[in-house]
């Protein structure tokens, strides 16, 4: 797993899945357009929403969750990398949210 920068991140978002995975509440701050939303506790149950050929972006709030999520994706077979700062930098950066 590597953590990439808010960036490298939106960049990257055309070839690569962001995965959201905080809790309901939060998401409804607002999410990155076109992210898939799966709270962590959920991701085991709903593993087969992720293609395991599309490198996956995980975003949290800070960066705590994704980076566990994003190991575990890695685990599974994915090509998963975790989004430093989370939704804190991302929103501080000015970048777009739904």
């Amino acid at each position: 797993m590597a953590e990439i920068t808010i960036t490298e991140a939106d960049q990257r978002s055309s070839t690569a899945r962001i995965l959201d995975v905080r809790e309901d509440f939060e998401v409804a701050e607002g999410i990155i357009p076109g992210a898939l939303h799966i709270p962590m506790g959920q991701l085991q149950a709903r593993l087969s929403e992720l293609d395991p050929a599309v490198p996956v972006i995980t975003v949290c709030r800070s960066g705590n969750r994704s980076a566990a999520v994003a190991d575990a994706l890695n685990g599974a077979g994915f090509s998963a990398d975790t989004m430093a700062g989370g939704m804190v930098a991302w929103t501080r950066a000015g970048l777009p949210t739904t």
